[in-house]
């Protein structure tokens, strides 16, 4: 029997159902990742799954028994309590007796009296009598492998230190079926990789909605897309549903022109005239009022978002120059003596630890901040753009297009005065989201708002603090692609590793005690760079360890930059063939010698200069694919 099924469940909430007669079902051992579109309803559904949300119709079938936790997107602001408390709340209703013991083992440190002895022997008594000492010290490990205070107040925390702990309170009670609305947000590296291994290794049920590819593509055993009120499910991994998908759209859209063309004729046949309701006709007229019915009740899948950035004039080569730079706080130095040059083009990656100073090197960057120690100086003509992960720069209380627009109806995207509704459209808000306020969006929502607002301020500098939180996967891959393409300068503080490889040149990375260390490349680089990672990945002897530093680990991955430079090399031989193969025609052609002599001599320069091209574009071609194949086959 499956764990919980789904039959003919309907959800709305005043307009198009985001749940229409839906049905499906999750078995024991499965790791189930819902995917779909920022407001297709993923959280909805993980809500009545939960229990927390009642269908409108349909019915929720639970295996008797089961245990199910849930991590919603947002974290809670009302609960004002220990780290302990709060993860301890997971545990329902042992809570209250794991909390008497804890507290009254606090009171022996300072007072070893004999009425509190006997009180903490009476305490545990029962909970030997109730079975609950493992989860006493599942509750310790839990807090050790997260990186959590038990004695800290979880109102002080952080927002991704409160994400933690609330990771914490679902997976403490060692759930049957466990769900998950984007467990990595606000999550440090360290930490996701650790969620991943942890995940991978339990035994309970997972379904869980991510927009970390990396994650998705370890952890799915089975991916469900949610879009338009209806599931499909897709075995396999990712990529395999990612192609499977993209057949499917094909084919349904062949259908539609079919329909729609069908259609055409049959209301150009039905305006002739009175010959087209005689009553011979009449099962034709039905025909067609149905056609009308279905075509109506079509829902139109979701545009994709079409961005594109307003880019000012160039900065000079020069953008930033950090000498000896030292800044901290009351805890001490978060940076320590790091020196940098930015040029014009960089596309660089900032990871560490939560908390360990990245937003603090973006402010030093941005002017905000002065360092303590040494100094930061700015090249010409800089125009930045901030993305700030905390969305300050939304004002709650005010619309969307009050917040965009600030009083006008236009905004000018690159030298072309766009309506503000249009220019929303581009980033997937209808009018009637457009003049919402701000504080009923989601996070997507707000992401993608705050993503229109700066794009529509010219700039030559962009600095990104966590900007692809919330993003479903397709409007990430296409900010991928503008960064890609972007002119200017970026800086990108980021803890998704997919995002990382595919985007960055260079990477800087805190490395604790206030070390920020450069390294070439994204992320899968800095691993294989980082003699520390090293031995996390793959432990060496020592006397093996400088040999291996110089070696990567295996096959790897391809960057989103070299895989379009393998999409695009074909093409490239393809044209240079072309090129040559006239070029000795011309050469073969008597009268290109009665020319000048500069003709001859020309052409054959081009000759040689494009035998040594196709030899390098052939030799980089087999090279990419021999990585491709590599990594593809181990």
């Amino acid at each position: 029997m499956a764990l919980i099924s789904l039959q003919n469940i309907s959800l709305a909430f005043g307009g198009l159902p985001v749940l229409d007669r839906v049905s499906m079902q999750i078995e024991a051992g499965e790791r189930v990742c819902l995917v779909g579109r920022n407001g297709e309803g993923k959280s909805s559904l993980m809500r009545l799954i939960a229990g927390e949300q009642p269908p409108d119709s349909g019915r929720l079938i639970k295996q008797q028994g089961v245990k199910i936790a849930r991590l919603d997107q947002e974290v809670e602001d009302s609960l004002d309590s220990t780290v302990y408390t709060v993860v301890s709340g997971g545990l329902g209703k042992y809570m209250a007796l794991l909390e008497h013991h804890r507290n009254v083992s606090t009171r022996l440190a300072a007072d070893s009296s004999e009425s509190l002895l006997a009180e903490l022997a009476d305490v545990e008594h029962e909970m030997e009598t109730a079975g609950v000492w493992h989860l006493r010290l599942q509750i310790e490990t839990v807090l050790s492998r997260l990186q959590l205070g038990a004695d800290r107040n979880f109102t002080e925390l952080s927002g991704g230190m409160k994400r933690r702990v609330l990771l914490a309170r679902a997976l403490v009670c060692d759930p049957d079926l466990l769900l998950l609305d984007e467990p990595t947000n606000h999550l440090d590296i360290e930490s996701i990789t650790w969620l991943e291994e942890f995940l991978l290794a339990s035994s309970c049920t997972l379904l869980f909605v991510t927009h970390d590819r990396d994650l998705l593509k370890k952890l799915a055993t089975r991916i469900l897309d949610l879009e338009r009120g209806s599931i499909s499910s897709w075995p396999g991994d990712y990529d395999t549903y990612l192609r499977r998908k993209e057949e499917m759209l094909a084919a349904e859209n062949g259908q539609h022109a079919r329909f729609d063309k069908k259609l055409a004729q049959e209301e150009a046949w039905v305006r002739q005239g009175l010959k087209a309701r005689r009553t011979r006709n009449e099962g034709r007229v039905r025909a067609l009022i149905e056609m009308r019915r279905k075509h109506e009740a079509r829902r139109q899948q979701v545009g994709n978002v079409r961005m594109e950035i307003t880019e000012a004039g160039l900065s000079g080569k020069l953008v930033a120059v950090l000498d000896d730079v030292s800044h901290g706080f009351d805890t001490g130095n978060v940076i320590s003596n790091f020196s940098g040059t930015i040029l014009r083009g960089d596309r660089i990656g900032i990871i560490g630890p939560n908390g360990a100073g990245k937003s603090t090197l973006l402010r030093l960057f941005l002017n905000e901040i002065s360092p303590d120690k040494g100094q930061v100086r700015l090249g010409a003509n800089l125009m930045p753009v901030y993305f700030d992960q905390q969305r300050a720069q939304l004002d709650a209380g005010k619309t969307v297009i009050d917040n965009l627009g600030d009083g006008s109806d236009f905004v000018e995207i690159n030298g072309r005065n766009r309506h503000i509704i249009s220019y929303l459209g581009d980033f997937l808000f209808t009018p009637d989201r457009a003049r919402s306020p701000v504080s009923i969006l989601s996070g997507g929502e707000r992401n993608r708002l705050l993503l229109a607002k700066l794009f529509a301020r010219p700039s030559n500098v962009l600095v990104l603090d966590e900007p692809t939180n919330d993003l479903d996967i397709e409007t990430l891959e296409l900010l991928e692609e503008l960064l890609m393409e972007y002119k200017g300068t970026v800086l990108v503080v980021s803890h998704d590793r997919a995002f990382l490889n595919n985007v960055v040149t260079s990477t800087l990375v805190f490395e604790g005690k206030g070390r920020v260390q450069e390294y070439a490349g994204g992320y899968d680089d800095w691993l294989r760079q980082s003699p520390a990672q090293q031995e996390k990945v793959a432990p060496v002897k020592k006397e093996k360890k400088e040999r291996f530093k110089a070696k990567p680990i295996g096959p790897r991955k391809l960057t989103f930059k070299e895989n379009r430079e393998l999409e695009k090399l074909p093409g490239r031989i393809e044209t240079m063939e072309q090129e040559q193969g006239r070029l000795y025609e011309a050469m073969a052609d008597e009268s290109l010698y009665r020319e000048s002599g500069n003709a001859v001599a020309t052409t054959g320069a081009r000759l040689r200069e494009l035998e040594k091209l196709l030899e390098e574009s052939y030799g980089r071609w087999e090279e990419l694919e021999t990585l491709r194949e590599d990594y593809l086959s181990k």
